[in-house]
């Protein structure tokens, strides 16, 4: 007869939060205030509660564990995480998210977390507790792809914006420059991409730049796709 055990599992959620600041592409940590990897940085994140599903449970630990509210951010699951031993306290299976927002304000740390801070990810990468480096570049590349296929792109801008000022954050998030003209021709003559507010903004030397708004598509048609 053969024998099978079966694993009494906890079940999390982690969240990688990027956000375009000071000219990079920076991630929300927290530093854990209790063991295991007490005193280290980490994604926020946390176990579920049993009366929750796991994206009412991604914002509540975000709220508890940073001071921000979700409601508005770019949310959707990525790959889950279950190996074995990813979590010294027994088996931990995590359903982690990615957050997109523009320029979110300073948080606040609460719950478990001693601090909460935006770093940016080049500076992030190889320092966070559990497996969270794995699930922070699955984050980065996820972001980079939807960049290319979506409009998601505008979810890390302000309201209303300039083309250039989506131009950096395709440039931030990539980490290649873009040539300014054909890129302003590729999004202004992609249908839906963004609409004109009919507005400027007055810049301190130069010419006013025409503000834009998000259009109503969500797929780019043709991508602009990275050149490496």
């Amino acid at each position: 007869m053969i024998s099978r055990d079966h694993a009494t599992l906890r079940l999390a959620v982690d969240l990688a939060i990027l956000t375009v600041r000071e000219s990079a592409l920076q991630v929300l940590t927290i530093t854990r205030a209790n063991d295991p990897f007490r005193g280290q940085a980490a994604l926020p994140g946390g176990f579920t509660r049993t009366d929750e599903g796991i994206e009412v449970a991604a914002k509540r630990e975000l709220l508890e564990e940073t001071g921000l509210d979700g409601a508005g951010m770019h949310l959707e699951q990525l790959s889950v995480y279950g190996e074995p031993f990813r979590d010294p306290r027994g088996r931990v299976v995590s359903v982690p998210y990615l957050a997109i927002m523009p320029d979110l304000p300073v948080p606040t740390a609460g719950s478990d977390a001693s601090t909460a801070a935006w770093r940016p990810v080049a500076e992030v990468r190889g320092t966070l507790a559990f497996d969270h480096d794995e699930i922070l570049d699955e984050a980065v590349e996820r972001a980079r792809r939807l960049l290319e296929f979506t409009t998601l792109a505008t979810a890390f801008c302000e309201p209303v914006f300039t083309i250039g000022d989506l131009r950096a954050v395709y440039e931030t998030v990539w980490g290649e420059p873009l040539d300014p003209r054909n890129f302003s021709r590729k999004v202004v003559n992609t249908e839906g991409f963004v609409e004109e507010t009919g507005e400027k903004r007055l810049p301190g030397v130069g010419r006013p730049a025409a503000l834009y708004r998000p259009g109503g598509q969500k797929d780019l048609n043709p991508p602009i796709l990275r050149t490496r």
